[in-house]
Formats: structure tokens, C-alpha cells, sequence
């Protein structure tokens, strides 16, 4: 297959989206489908330096959290890499990331990843008891994941993530898998990108447990019959969020001294109104990074808005060089989000 093949290829699938995206416009109405969906967890960004750019990260994917953001882009890195980011999210929530990326020569690129958010326990309460129980319960979400990313020409590379998600809460449990397909593509016009992921294209997940069992009265009306007869609640299978993202990433400018990136990501979500988001980075003697973003562009009624943030590279010793990454992310009524990453490429 020659490299016109795969560019035909790549232009079927972004018709493909382009396609859907048209064909669901009647459907949308004024029904935006939020809340609609498991294992929302899987929908915050990871990596504070993606974050920092609004979440337009599709067609740049260039560190070991192209895992989550395009698999595709794993396939262009040419050095291992390993990524930590912790977030104290919203509401005392603790959100943290942990990605590993190795390269496999011409065998292509793995990725590994561990996403984890956690919280406090919290006392039991009832309206008998508001001030507890005596009991206590923890609520924890988590996804494992293994990606592959192949370059099929200099150009032009695939990757797919899989994943399993588990969510809990006191004694219930739901486990759901998923898939990212991701591809990334160098255009034949000078510094320009172009990313195209669908995310979490999988299995619907249903919450289990004993906390589901309860006493039941078939008949409140009639006395002497059985009033606690042991029953268990049915719960209803939500589907995963799935997403489709489409990245643009242009080079503004690269020397020896200064690079600069514009980023722009279009996507459409199975629980939410379409959207926009768009970045700039600049970056000054591979050294220090200067970030900002806008996201959510054309959504209504979000609270997401501003992003901004810095990096900083330094080398430790020959080829191996240490990140920092800060973002902050602004969600207007919510609590503001600071972002942290290290980062080791070797």
C-alpha cells in the first residue's frame, strides 16, 4: 500500500466523522444528553502541558500522554518515556494519572497507563441518623491500559488503546472495557497536523452489589401478610462517553531558539453539545514552555473557559531529560484546578 493509499485512507475517516457529525445535528434538538453516561472519570484530561493548551492535544500528541489524548502519536516518539500527573480535582476529589511509553523501533510504540480517582471516606448517613450511622464508605474509579501505535509511513500512524474501567461505591462495583482509536498524520503542507481519536468505544457498564438488596412489602394494604420479604433493586446499564475529536496542530515557527505551536480540537461527545478547543505554546530553547488555552469553545451553559500554564526541561544526563509541568484550569463557579506533571524521556 502506497503513502496515497493511506492518505486516502485518513481522508475517508475524517469524512467518516464529518458525516456523522452532520447527520446527528437533527437528532440534537435542544437535548445535550449530560449525565447520561458511566465512568465520567475517563472524560478529565491527564497531563498538566495538554491542559495547559485547553485540551486541544489531539494532533500534537507528543509525550507519553498520547496514551489517553491519541494513540497515534505514540508511534512518532522516538525515546521511551514515563509520565505522573496529579490533580486535587473538584469537591476534595483526588484525580492522578500515572503513563509509560516505549519505542520499539520498527516494531512500533507500546504505552501503558494507570488512572486513578479517589476520595475520603465519608460517613454513612440516613434521615433516621443525618449524623451517621457508625458505618463509613469510599468511592473510588480506576482504568487500566495498554496502547499500540504502528507507523504505517513516515506520515501516517495508528494506535489503539485498551482499557478496563472499574467503578465503586461502598459495597457496589461495575467494571466496563473500552477501545481508543486514534490516527496521527503529517500533511504534505509544512508544519501542519491533523489527529483524529474516537474514545471509549466499548461495553455499557451496570452498578452490583449487596447494597442493591432490600426488605420489601409486595401489598402496604393488606396486614399480616410478609412485609419483609428480600428483594433486590434493578439497576439500569449506562453507556461509556464516548467521544470523536478531530485535531488540527499548525508549526508557527521552529529554530534553534524558538518553537511555536497553534492547537485547535473539534469534538462531538455522546453526552454533551459539540464543542471547540484551542491553545498556543511557545517554546524557548527546548527549555522553558509557555502555555495558554481556551476550552469548550460554543458550549452553552459550561464553566469551563481560560487555561494557562509553563514547563520546564532540563537535562540530567546524556539523553535523559526531567519535565515539569504546571497548568491551571478555570472553571468558573467550581473550584479553579491546578495541574501537576513530572516527566522522565530516555
Amino acid at each position: 500500500m502506497n503513502r496515497k493509499m493511506y492518505q486516502y485512507i485518513f481522508f475517508l475517516l475524517l469524512c467518516s466523522i464529518l458525516n456523522l457529525q452532520a447527520q446527528t445535528q437533527n437528532y440534537r434538538s435542544n437535548v445535550s444528553k449530560r449525565g447520561t453516561t458511566a465512568a465520567n472519570f475517563l472524560e478529565i484530561g491527564v497531563g498538566a502541558r495538554a491542559l495547559a493548551l485547553g485540551s486541544a492535544f489531539t494532533a500534537l500528541a507528543d509525550d507519553p500522554s498520547a496514551i489517553y489524548w491519541n494513540a497515534g502519536g505514540l508511534a512518532k516518539l522516538n525515546h521511551h518515556g514515563v509520565i505522573f500527573n496529579h490533580t486535587e480535582w473538584i469537591a476534595d476529589v483526588r484525580f492522578d494519572f500515572m503513563g509509560a511509553s516505549f519505542n520499539l523501533g520498527r516494531a512500533g510504540a507500546i504505552g501503558l497507563s494507570f488512572t486513578a480517582l479517589t476520595m475520603d471516606e465519608m460517613s454513612v448517613t440516613t434521615i433516621e441518623e443525618p449524623d451517621g450511622t457508625g458505618q463509613i464508605f469510599k468511592a473510588a474509579d480506576m482504568a487500566v491500559s495498554l496502547a499500540y501505535a504502528y507507523r504505517l509511513t513516515d506520515r501516517f500512524s495508528i494506535g489503539a488503546n485498551a482499557k478496563v474501567i472499574r467503578q465503586g461505591i461502598w459495597d457496589m462495583r461495575a467494571t466496563g472495557f473500552a477501545v481508543d482509536l486514534g490516527v496521527h498524520y503529517l500533511t504534505p503542507f509544512k508544519g501542519l497536523y491533523l489527529g483524529m481519536v474516537i474514545t471509549n468505544f466499548g461495553t455499557s457498564m451496570q452498578i452490583d452489589g449487596p447494597n442493591s438488596m432490600i426488605l420489601h412489602d409486595p401489598d402496604e394494604q393488606t396486614t399480616g401478610n410478609n412485609g419483609r420479604i428480600p428483594a433486590e433493586l434493578q439497576m439500569s446499564s449506562w453507556p461509556l462517553p464516548l467521544n470523536f475529536r478531530l485535531g488540527l496542530a499548525y508549526e508557527l515557527f521552529k529554530n534553534e531558539m524558538h518553537r511555536a505551536y497553534f492547537l485547535a480540537d473539534a469534538q462531538h461527545p455522546n453526552n454533551n453539545y459539540e464543542s471547540v478547543n484551542v491553545g498556543a505554546e511557545y517554546v524557548f530553547k527546548s527549555r522553558l514552555a509557555l502555555r495558554g488555552g481556551y476550552r469548550s469553545l460554543f458550549l452553552p451553559d459550561t464553566e469551563e473557559s481560560l487555561t494557562f500554564g509553563a514547563g520546564i526541561y532540563y537535562p540530567i544526563v546524556g539523553n535523559v531529560m526531567f519535565k515539569f509541568d504546571f497548568a491551571y484550569v478555570d472553571f468558573g463557579l467550581l473550584d479553579n484546578v491546578y495541574k501537576y506533571s513530572v516527566g522522565i524521556d530516555f
